[in-house]
């Protein structure tokens, strides 16, 4: 995994930096864990106008959230990520796939089957 990669990962697992704030933005739950998937230079093509530090952010979650709550979350992550990180807006790309509950599995049940702790329609 890429050393820029690897810095991502390890920042983005620390509560401090960003799980609380960015859950708290997507009234999530509290205790996820980004999941980090690494690809080798050769694996991973990106624009010729970007960095070699480029990344790119795909966050699945259920739908149910506003536009107001989707843009503060974008804009959390183009904050958080050149500070903890040292990786420049210009050099990252976010996307949020929102599905419905009932297209996940959690615990062993459909996800609109499961009780949730935290609200999704924020």
């Amino acid at each position: 995994m890429d050393r820029h990669l690897r810095a991502w990962c390890a920042a983005a697992r620390d509560p401090a930096d960003f799980r609380n704030p960015a859950a708290a933005l997507i009234a999530g739950p509290e205790g996820w864990w980004p999941r980090c998937f690494g690809a080798t230079e050769d694996d991973f093509i990106y624009p010729a106008d970007r960095s070699e530090r480029y990344v790119v952010i795909e966050v699945s979650m259920f739908e149910g959230r506003s536009p107001e709550a989707r843009k503060a979350l974008i804009g959390a992550f183009y904050r958080w990520i050149p500070e903890a990180t040292g990786i420049q807006p210009h050099d990252i790309e976010i996307t949020l796939f929102e599905t419905p509950r009932s297209a996940w599995g959690i615990r062993g049940l459909p996800g609109d089957e499961i009780g949730l702790n935290y609200k999704v329609d924020v």
